[in-house]
């Protein structure tokens, strides 16, 4: 029998063994930066072991580096197939189409939601319950935007195509659904600036006690209408 004679081509070879070994690194690097984000911002966490093996975040945020890899492929099945199987086992749904920059912790986890187009900067901490989603009625770039350093608190909901400055914090509970300057902090529903750079910004928004009461309000305007009208008819009267 003949021999069968391969030839492999050395250049193509080394190349595709280039890009795959720095895609493993590149990935065990940003895994890495997810593991030091918890040991760095969560005092309950005793070791990298733990964080590692225990925590939710960290698991969504692996199986999310992966499908993101799928996705920029456009093997969008495959992609959603794994993101759908770790918001099945952690409670986080991560969409693969989404932009994560290093360092984000997502504390807790349970109930997070992070739409296609979100962009979240580096360093960036969420906690449980938190939506980064769309109002439902837009096309394209249709999530925020979180800049470098943002804090979004438990239950928070960041709805729509805006961005989120540096620094920020947005407060539990809150529902913003527009733009945060950087190193401000956002409460409420919707969600207002109460600080910037460490300062109380209008303290009276806070007051949640002396606060002007509509229905009574109403009825003296009702009241000073009622009253302008009783005095034009008098002089009318008074005039015949």
């Amino acid at each position: 029998m003949g021999k069968i004679k391969i030839t492999i081509n050395k250049k193509a070879w080394d190349q595709s063994f280039g890009s795959i070994s720095r895609g493993v690194q590149n990935f065990v690097n940003e895994t890495r930066r997810d593991v030091d984000a918890i040991c760095d911002r969560d005092p309950a966490v005793k070791s990298r072991a733990e964080a590692a093996l225990l925590y939710s975040g960290f698991h969504a945020l692996l199986a999310y580096r992966m499908s993101n890899r799928l996705y920029r492929k456009k093997k969008y099945t495959s992609a959603r197939f794994i993101s759908q199987t770790a918001r099945f086992l952690t409670g986080i749904e991560i969409h693969p189409g989404a932009t994560i920059g290093h360092g984000l912790f997502i504390d807790h986890g349970s109930g997070v939601v992070i739409g296609e187009t979100t962009i979240i900067g580096d360093n960036c901490t969420l906690y449980q319950g938190v939506t980064l989603g769309g109002t439902g009625k837009d096309t394209g770039k249709r999530h925020p935007t979180l800049g470098n350093n943002v804090m979004v608190g438990a239950g928070a909901k960041v709805l729509g195509n805006f961005t989120v400055g540096d620094g920020a914090k947005i407060a539990a509970g809150a529902v913003v659904l527009g733009p945060v300057p950087e190193n401000c902090t956002a409460v409420g529903i919707p969600a207002h600036v109460v600080r910037r750079d460490g300062n109380k910004v209008d303290p009276i928004d806070l007051d949640q006690v002396h606060i002007p009461d509509p229905v009574s309000q109403e009825l003296c305007s009702v009241r000073h209408s009622l009253q302008t009208l009783e005095q034009r008819l008098a002089e009318l009267e008074g005039k015949k």
